[in-house]
C-alpha cells in the first residue's frame, strides 16, 4: 500500500488494489456531473444513471477499505437545474449507513442567478461503516473572542467559574454547518484546479475523524489539498488522481508544503 505518494491512475482500479479495512477516513471530492459544464471530467457521463452507477461502485470500494470505526466524507454540489447529487445521496444511504450531512457554507455566493437565490453552499454526505465511529469533537472547537468569554463569565448561574472559564477558553463545539470562505480571486492557496477546496475545510474533516498516524484516503486527489492537510495534521495518506496535470500540481504543492513544514 503506497503511502504519502500521489498515485496516477483511475480511482476505481486503484481502489481495488487496497486492502480491506486499511484506512481511517475517506475524503472524496469527485466530479459532480454537469455542474462545472466547461470541464470535460465533469461532463463525461451521458446520463445521470451512468454517473450514479459509477459513483456507487467507487463508494462501495471506499467503504470496503474503510475501518469499522471510520468515516467517509463525500462532497457534492447542485447545478442551476442539475440535482443528481440529491439522488446519489438517497441511493447511497439505502446501501450504506448514513452518519451526517455537513453543509459547507462558502461565505460568498457563486453563479449569480436571476430567477432564484444565489447558491452559497456545498454538501458533504458522511457515511459510516460500523455502529461506533472515531470522532474527535474537541478538535474542531471554534474559539470564543475575549469579549464573549468575559460576558459569559459574568453570568452568576455557574457555580464552578474556573471550570466554566476552562470550557469557554476551549471554544464552542462546531455544528454541521462549516462556514469557511471558498478560494476566490488572488487567494494564495489557489493552484489551478477549478473546484479546489480550502485547506482549512479539509483539515477539519481530517482532524475530527482521525488520530495522528491514521491513514487518510482521497480517491480524487486533484490539486493535493487532502495530502497537504494530512501531512500538516500528522496523518499518512493515500492519494489517487487520474489527470496527469493535476497529479503534477499536487506533487509540486506537496514539495513546497514539506519545505515549509521542515
Amino acid at each position: 500500500m503506497k503511502l504519502n505518494t500521489v498515485i496516477k491512475g483511475d480511482a476505481l482500479k486503484e481502489l481495488k488494489k487496497l486492502p480491506n479495512a486499511s484506512v481511517q477516513a475517506v475524503i472524496a471530492d469527485p466530479p459532480y456531473f454537469n455542474v462545472l459544464e466547461d470541464e470535460a471530467w465533469d461532463t463525461q457521463w451521458k446520463t445521470p444513471e451512468a454517473y450514479l452507477a459509477w459513483c456507487k461502485r467507487w463508494v462501495a470500494e471506499c467503504l470496503r477499505v474503510l475501518k469499522d470505526d471510520g468515516l467517509c466524507f463525500i462532497f457534492g454540489q447542485l447545478g442551476k437545474r442539475e440535482h443528481t447529487f440529491i439522488h446519489l445521496m438517497s441511493q447511497l444511504c439505502l446501501q450504506h449507513a448514513y452518519h451526517d450531512l455537513i453543509i459547507w457554507d462558502r461565505a460568498v455566493g457563486y453563479n449569480e442567478r436571476r430567477d432564484s437565490f444565489t447558491p452559497q453552499y456545498e454538501m458533504i454526505l458522511v457515511l459510516r461503516k460500523g455502529e461506533k465511529v472515531k470522532f474527535n469533537k474537541k478538535s474542531v472547537r471554534i474559539p470564543y473572542d475575549a469579549e464573549t468569554i468575559s460576558a459569559y463569565l459574568r453570568d452568576t448561574r455557574y457555580k464552578n467559574m474556573e471550570a466554566r472559564k476552562a470550557h469557554l477558553e476551549e471554544g464552542k463545539f462546531a455544528t454541521n454547518i462549516l462556514r469557511i470562505p471558498s478560494l476566490k480571486g488572488l487567494n494564495k492557496e489557489k493552484c489551478g484546479h477549478p473546484s479546489q477546496k480550502p485547506l482549512a475545510l479539509i483539515s477539519k474533516l481530517i482532524s475530527c475523524s482521525t488520530d495522528a498516524g491514521d491513514v487518510v484516503l482521497d480517491p480524487f486527489l486533484g490539486s493535493g489539498t487532502t495530502a497537504v492537510a494530512a501531512e500538516k495534521e500528522g496523518r499518512p495518506w493515500i492519494g489517487i488522481e487520474c489527470d496527469a496535470t493535476y497529479a503534477k500540481i499536487a506533487r509540486q504543492r506537496l514539495k513546497t508544503s514539506r519545505i515549509t513544514l521542515s
